[in-house]
């Protein structure tokens, strides 16, 4: 069945009290089963074991990997097979809703274990119980649900934005439930299609899959570089070309070659003014403004060459100021919204929200916000150390900042967590200035509801494109922050650190996260002098640059065709990243434009054929569509497909690449060391 959306048309004139009736009618399903025992239940065991995942991969990488989609294929699957065998009946999509809810809660509540809790541990060189750390991480997530709930009815009922990742989820989810029909059949086997591909090149690409494959079959590394790991600059220098700017290799300024169709779906769903934005910052950053710093000594490398890290060092504060100020200015900006969604609220008689049964009510987040953050602040002082006064403050900046990562993540699908939990480092270097632990948790506090803010928010897209209760998604929130915790916080304590904090920053436990946590703590001692005059003014240009985008914006009815979040975005990302996704939504974008021709032109063809003599000629109905309209009407089940093979592939590739591939690396050299051995010896 095809997901009912408004047109932008819709979106731009309709109000809010409309928008909510029209999804009333014509998309809630309410009498379907949603939050059941077994959703519950099948969302917390999968949760549990993909926190795990996550865990291991945080803790090796940095990073943690939605699972949204993972989980929701999995379900599926396991009840599929279980009606099959006669076991049970299939889930209801409104179930495998609700059940990817609680598992993508789970998988995310364990990051502060190899973030904010880890550096602090480093610093401290105490190692923080593990009841605390559970409880800790259990209000956080509750004041993240509190935060989220007032900024639904902005960013998701009346802006309708897309939360790519969780469109796709929602895509995925209406394609497999509703694959009966004939049109969720044909979007069922693209989804496929497009899975597989993704997966498939994901697999291909893989360093250590193919390392060994290479080392198997005595095929030249560089190939590997070049086709797998995106290191084109590698190969040109071996054919003695060595492409640069101001001196600087393009590999070290992140301009490179990527394989993955991962960022090219992102970049589809999220939209050429968005994928616009990214290049027009991406370029402004890393093709004019980091040569030239580097040349003139304001960004330094490390250990002799530069990338990333060293360029956002700098880029990161004109970047958030850009999405800070824009982000406020677009919320405050529509204050009736905001009243809206708290009218009424405690007095008979007021407007009536016709949605007020089924969505959280607002007198939740307004008792709940308050009730919560002074446990977080009572928490922090007893167990921390934050002074009273500071964790007071740390509540409202986390609403600001909850503000910055629900944008980005509503138009491009990315949180932000840790740039911005490094300008709460920034706030409190100035706040508390040579107080670091205060420095790191009041930043952990940042990062983990900002994190749960936004992820509750992406949950809820596909729960209202689908016609699901946003308030069984809070609930299954909940439920997922506790399954998340019971199982990967005694794994981490038992298992990965046993009490020993020397296995921090080691081979088997990078925690490269926190070590950046703990780097910029240690340099934010040093006082705020650290920031470059040039950094200064940059986030004072950011702010301007922010707020002139999202009025002009609003002026021209958002025609305007750039997105102040996305340029900010653009100076944290990297240039490859940055250009797969313009890629992908300036690909789509074509093939739409395209579409939009050909049926204009049947249109016109029937017309002439209803008026000239014999009324003959074809309508659009009866002629056959070309393959690029087909693209373009499914292109959220295209780019699903794409995201959703990756995921779980990468996912699959991460937990292998960490436990296996080495030792089958190191078996497959000796191997390659003893036949070479054997083939020198005489015969």
């Amino acid at each position: 069945m095809a997901i009912k959306q408004l047109t932008p048309e819709q979106i731009q004139t309709m109000s809010l009290e409309e928008k909510d009736t029209w999804w009333l009618k014509n998309v809630y399903r309410g009498d379907m089963p949603q939050l059941t025992w077994r959703s519950a239940v099948t969302g917390m065991l999968l949760g549990a074991f993909l926190s795990l995942t996550n865990l291991y991969i945080g803790a090796r990488t940095g990073w943690a990997l939605g699972v949204g989609i993972t989980s929701v294929i999995l379900a599926f699957a396991l009840f599929k097979v279980l009606s099959r065998l006669g076991l049970g009946r299939d889930m209801t999509v409104l179930e495998n809703n609700a059940m990817q809810s609680i598992a993508t809660s789970a998988g995310y509540m364990n990051m502060p274990l190899f973030t904010s809790l880890a550096a602090y541990s480093m610093v401290t060189t105490t190692i923080i119980p593990m009841g605390q750390a559970m409880v800790w991480m259990f209000v956080l997530a509750v004041l993240g649900v509190l935060f989220a709930f007032p900024m639904k009815k902005r960013f998701i009922n009346d802006e309708q934005l897309p939360f790519p990742e969780g469109m796709a989820a929602g895509v995925v989810m209406d394609a497999l439930h509703e694959s009966d029909e004939k049109e969720g059949l044909f979007k069922a086997k693209l989804l496929i299609g497009s899975g597989l591909l993704g997966a498939a090149i994901e697999l291909l690409r893989d360093e250590k899959v193919m390392r060994v494959l290479f080392a198997l079959k005595n095929i030249p590394l560089y190939y590997d570089e070049f086709l797998y790991n995106g290191r084109f600059a590698e190969l040109l220098k071996r054919w003695g070309l060595s492409p640069a700017l101001r001196g600087v290799p393009l590999n070290e300024l992140t301009i490179r070659f990527d394989t993955s169709l991962i960022f090219i779906a992102t970049g589809g769903l999220m939209g050429i003014r968005a994928g616009v934005s990214l290049l027009v910052g991406g370029v402004l950053n890393y093709w004019i403004l980091a040569p030239i710093l580097i040349e003139r000594g304001i960004i330094l490398p490390r250990n002799g060459h530069y990338g990333l890290g060293q360029i956002t060092i700098w880029a990161l504060w004109g970047g958030v100021a850009c999405m800070t100020t824009s982000s406020l200015y677009a919320f405050f900006s529509k204050p009736k919204v905001i009243l809206d969604a708290f009218r009424g609220i405690g007095k008979r008689g007021g407007r009536t929200d016709v949605l007020a049964d089924i969505e959280l009510p607002m007198k939740v987040s307004l008792i709940g916000v308050p009730a919560v953050g002074l446990v977080v602040v009572a928490l922090g002082h007893l167990w921390f150390g934050i002074s009273w006064w500071l964790g007071v403050i740390a509540i409202p900046l986390v609403f600001v900042f909850s503000l910055i990562a629900v944008n980005s993540t509503a138009i491009t699908g990315i949180t932000p967590i840790g740039p911005l939990g490094k300008l709460t480092q920034l706030s409190y270097g100035f706040l508390a200035p040579k107080n670091i632990s205060t420095n790191l948790m009041t930043a952990g506090i940042t990062a983990e509801v900002t994190g749960n803010t936004a992820n509750l928010l992406m949950d809820i897209k596909p729960g209202y494109m689908l016609g699901g209760k946003p308030r069984h998604q809070a609930v299954g929130h909940v439920l997922g922050a506790v399954s998340g915790l019971v199982l990967s916080v005694p794994v981490w304590y038992l298992v990965l650190i046993q009490g020993d904090i020397g296995r921090y920053g080691t081979d088997k436990m990078p925690v490269p996260a926190a070590l950046t946590w703990k780097a910029v703590a240690e340099v934010l001692m040093k006082g705020l002098d650290f920031l470059h005059p040039t950094a200064k003014s940059a986030i004072l240009i950011g702010a301007i640059v922010g707020v002139l985008v999202e009025i002009t914006r609003q002026l021209t009815k958002d025609r305007f065709p750039l997105s102040a979040v996305a340029l900010g975005l653009a100076f944290i990302l990297s240039f490859t990243d940055i250009w797969t996704m313009f890629l992908g939504s300036f690909v789509f974008w074509l093939l739409q434009r395209r579409a939009a021709r050909w049926s204009a032109a049947q249109e016109r063809e029937e017309r002439l054929s209803q008026t000239s003599p014999g009324g003959l000629g074809a309508s659009p109905a009866e002629a056959k569509r070309p393959w690029y309209t087909l693209a373009a009407d499914n292109t959220e089940a295209i780019c699903a497909g794409v995201i959703a093979g990756g995921s779980l592939m990468g996912i699959g590739l991460s937990v292998l690449g960490v436990l296996v591939l080495p030792d089958v690396l190191e078996a497959a050299r000796i191997s390659k060391a003893v036949e070479q051995l054997l083939g020198g010896l005489p015969k």
